[in-house]
């Protein structure tokens, strides 16, 4: 049986803070609860939305449907080989966490994805990224709930249809489904993965490097550029990283030369959004209490006591700014509620 919450408070559960007002709220630590969801009838008539540490959602008016708190804890090793480990990790997991537990094993493969917020389950509906690496590169299944059938589904990696910041739950599989696990295969003798431009620099001349080398490293710079979401409300970086054809990319750098600039492997370029950001002069920006951060022009913070709304309206105006000044377009990668 499950405990239904009414006319619940979402501010401890989204990291910008905002204390919208969820009509019905439920924890879900294990499948049977959603299996007595779907039998009698929950998911219908309603909106749902699955919401976990709520760190990369931006609410900007109260829910009015049932918010589903993913609270599915554990993982265990499915299969060890003497090059590989396939680790079975529950969706309520923290994601910083199995990357922590992953790297004191001698796993590698998500080490480049440090300090990233957010439970497991939210990574493949996101297909997270960071420092050279994404998601998609480790994980071979997962394993969700449809809310439609009331079964339990596995989709392949080939049925993720993972994309830049995106895949098959984020798409046509929009709010059908509740990933409950993922399995990722991690090696045991890891292939080193510096080739982002931080990375790069800091190891430059060294041999030798490990994964807790690159691990430390990334926590390190994370910690200095991105506020902590306990001490300064934000949802981490708000705009994706845009990507353009080559012929724009081609007119683009002939003004901005010293752009940083990132050539995908089907021809088309990707532009660095703090990087436009800043050219646009928004860094350290602040109005009322929505402001830009000083340190990370990708991360727009709350100072205290702004609203949904404010932070959004803000976000337009600086995606405005950057399509007047540099022609070219950001998204938010920020889900907007």
């Amino acid at each position: 049986m499950i405990t239904f919450r009414n006319d619940f408070c979402l501010k401890p559960f989204n990291t910008f803070g905002i204390p919208v007002i969820a009509s019905r709220f439920a924890a879900i630590s294990k499948v049977e609860h959603l299996r007595w969801l779907y039998q009698n009838g929950e998911f219908v008539g309603q909106e749902i939305l699955i919401l976990s540490e709520g760190s990369n959602v931006l609410f900007t008016k109260d829910f009015g449907g049932l918010v589903l708190h993913n609270e599915m804890w554990g993982m265990s090793v499915e299969e060890e080989r003497s090059e590989h480990v396939l680790l079975k990790v529950n969706a309520g997991e923290s994601w910083s966490h199995l990357v922590e537990h992953a790297v004191k094993q001698g796993w590698g493969g998500i080490e480049n994805l440090a300090l990233i917020p957010g439970k497991v389950g939210a990574a493949p509906i996101q297909n997270i990224g960071a420092y050279g690496s994404e998601v998609k590169d480790v994980i071979m299944s997962v394993e969700a709930f449809d809310m439609q059938t009331g079964q339990t589904v596995s989709f392949s990696h080939e049925a993720c249809r993972f994309g830049y910041r995106s895949s098959f739950f984020k798409t046509l599989g929009k709010g059908r489904y509740f990933v409950t696990s993922v399995l990722i295969k991690l090696n045991k003798k890891p292939t080193i993965n510096i080739t982002y431009g931080p990375l790069q620099k800091a190891f430059s001349g060294r041999s030798n490097v490990t994964i807790a080398d690159i691990y430390d490293e990334v926590v390190n710079v994370r910690q200095s550029k991105l506020p902590d979401p306990d001490k300064l409300a934000n949802a981490g970086s708000f705009f994706k990283n845009p990507v353009i054809d080559k012929e724009q990319a081609e007119e683009f750098l002939i003004d901005h030369l010293d752009a940083p600039h990132y050539p995908q492997l089907n021809g088309q370029v990707k532009l660095a959004a703090g990087w436009l950001i800043e050219q646009c002069g928004w860094k350290g920006v602040r109005e009322g209490d929505v402001g830009v951060h000083h340190n990370q022009a990708l991360v727009l913070v709350n100072y205290g006591h702004a609203s949904g709304q404010q932070v959004f309206d803000f976000a337009q105006k600086i995606i405005q700014s950057v399509h007047d000044k540099m022609e070219v377009t950001l998204e938010p990668e920020v889900n907007i509620i």
